[in-house]
């Protein structure tokens, strides 16, 4: 059974978190951020400490307090902290650039791959295979990740294509490989 929906959120200084009913707004030095959150659910301030709780333990309230605790936990750390991913690109050919905001690929296709990204979200490039993708909101940041990485996904064989740092790419042997 998981309980991170009863771990209370530490709100580091510099963040002011204020509650309208079932809307929480978050401030901090790196943004804002805004949600509304289910109505039978209640959070509440005690000094530098948040709290949400559930009114029952049926099952749907369990899978909403879990996930309205994480998505507020992920609201204060963004908005202090932020959000990084970093993606690599593999293979002869394949870069990466920057026009303006937006991020240019060139992925082995007949054409030029070119990727806005999200509100609030910044994306840089170093050495035309290393992409990092900053911002406050988690989920913007994961999407425009995601985005990135669906123009080509690492292929099983030889590993080609763009992935997150430090994942690991399960291989497959070729069609000569088990033959004598």
């Amino acid at each position: 059974m998981s309980r991170v929906g009863r771990k209370p959120i530490v709100v580091p200084t510099g963040v002011n978190v204020s509650i309208d009913g079932n809307v929480v707004e978050v401030k901090g030095p790196k943004g804002t951020l805004k949600r509304e959150f289910p109505v039978e659910l209640k959070i509440e301030l005690e000094g530098d400490q948040l709290k949400v709780a559930r009114p029952n333990d049926s099952i749907r309230m369990k899978e909403l307090h879990g996930t309205a605790r994480a998505n507020l936990n992920n609201m204060v750390v963004g908005v202090s902290e932020g959000f990084k991913k970093q993606l690599e690109i593999v293979g002869i050919g394949y870069r990466a650039a920057m026009r303006g905001e937006n991020i240019v690929l060139n992925m082995g296709y007949s054409h030029e791959v070119v990727l806005k990204p999200e509100p609030g979200v910044k994306v840089s490039v170093a050495d035309n295979v290393n992409i990092t993708v900053e911002g406050y909101d988690a989920q913007a940041v994961g999407q425009t990740a995601a985005l990135i990485r669906a123009v080509r996904e690492p292929e099983p064989y030889k590993g080609k294509g763009i992935k997150y740092k430090g994942e690991y790419i399960l291989r497959k042997e070729g069609k000569r490989a088990g033959k004598k």
